[in-house]
């Protein structure tokens, strides 16, 4: 990843024996293992940070002016206090605005400010780049001003600055993973309560790749907004409208009997949230335990769930999926992200990565989609990057 300390002080001219402090904070991308499409606002989640980050510089200017440079692209933006808001034109930079409006609402000397931003997440394949970018700008500001702001006062803000800019509902969760992830560990989230369980990865055996099937998405947001209606009705009508109901009183034996009457639709995306919610308290087990064969049909199961009652993934998805499944050395393997099109994870031995690889010839010939493969691991969270020399 780029050192973006000297290419920000050449990008604005900041003299190295200057007084003016870069500060530079970084936050990771993301996995969702198990959890990801659930009860909105009560999701339940098997998550961990991968070790691939976003890293964004920050230091004062002496005009009013908001500067933006993202050195991996070459592309320069800017603004001002009085002009903060979103423009579709300024892309990436719009993430780094939600960070700035965080701190000016809350006060700080916010007028003229350099960035530069540069990162090797992938984009736009639901590994949340665009948080990373956010928490990162929101770190480095809060340094910066020397700001008395919790990690969790700073993620309820930036979570009320993303909903302004954008003007649709988002969640803390990514924001929860950046802040509390460690090395090595998985993370089980609680949504409603923001509790954080950690879990030291027994699978140091294994490798973790993310595979982008590079199918294209299309009229995705309007697929997921209608299950997240389905979901709503279905526990509205599960629950006759009870307040304070949740599908997570509905984890039982007897949840098939209950949702006989519900329609069959809406039985499906419901029957997979409740079911899903129970895979990721066992997953949790599982991986406490050591359980490995217990771990793998668990996720095998959930890409089913998402497949056939949830219906969020593809032929292509699938194709990648069930070839892995039936690779020696394969533990598991599953769509992650939004679905129709996007990534699958897989965990497999070392010794089965070739194997794996050359599999995905077939897939391009049959597709026609060239994949990219990354490798990751779970990883650290958010953290200032200190040098001597850019801080």
């Amino acid at each position: 990843m780029l050192d973006i300390g000297p290419i920000h002080r050449r990008e604005y001219e900041i003299d190295a024996g200057r007084s003016e402090p870069v500060v530079i904070a970084e936050a990771p991308g993301r996995v969702h293992y198990l959890g990801e499409h659930g009860e909105p606002k009560a999701g339940l989640y098997l998550s961990s940070a991968i070790d691939r980050y976003i890293r964004a510089a920050v230091s004062l200017r002496k005009d009013n002016s908001l500067r933006f440079f993202a050195a991996d692209l070459g592309e320069r933006k800017r603004t001002t206090l009085v002009n903060l808001k979103y423009k579709r034109e300024d892309r990436w930079a719009n993430y780094i605005k939600v960070a700035i409006q965080v701190f000016a609402e809350l006060g700080f000397p916010v007028k003229g400010l350099n960035f530069t931003i540069a990162g090797n997440i992938p984009q736009q394949v639901g590994l949340a780049s665009s948080s990373a970018i956010e928490v990162a700008a929101a770190v480095a500001l809060r340094k910066l001003f020397q700001a008395a702001v919790s990690d969790r006062e700073l993620l309820r803000r930036l979570t009320a600055s993303q909903t302004l800019f954008f003007g649709k509902n988002t969640d803390f969760v990514d924001y929860l993973v950046a802040f509390s992830a460690k090395k090595d560990q998985f993370l089980v989230i609680d949504e409603s309560s923001m509790e954080v369980r950690k879990i030291k990865s027994p699978l140091a055996k294994y490798k973790i790749l993310i595979m982008d099937s590079r199918v294209p998405r299309m009229g995705v947001e309007d697929e997921l907004k209608q299950r997240r209606q389905d979901i709503r009705k279905g526990l509205e009508l599960l629950s006759q409208k009870r307040e304070g109901a949740s599908f997570r009183d509905y984890a039982a034996s007897d949840l098939v009997e209950s949702m006989g009457n519900l329609p069959e639709e809406i039985r499906r995306r419901s029957l997979h949230v409740v079911q899903e919610i129970r895979r990721v308290y066992d997953a949790e087990e599982c991986l406490r335990r050591q359980d490995f064969p217990g771990l793998s049909r668990l996720v095998f199961h959930s890409h089913e769930s998402l497949r056939d009652l949830y219906e969020v993934s593809c032929p292509e998805i699938d194709w990648l999926v069930k070839r892995a499944q039936e690779l020696e050395g394969v533990l598991c393997s599953r769509m992650t992200g939004q679905g129709f099109g996007g990534c699958t994870y897989t965990i497999l031995r070392e010794d089965a990565i070739e194997e794996y690889k050359r599999r995905l010839e077939d897939y391009e010939r049959i597709f026609g989609f060239h994949p990219i493969i990354y490798e990751v691991r779970p990883a650290t969270g958010t953290r200032l990057v200190r040098t001597e020399k850019d801080a």
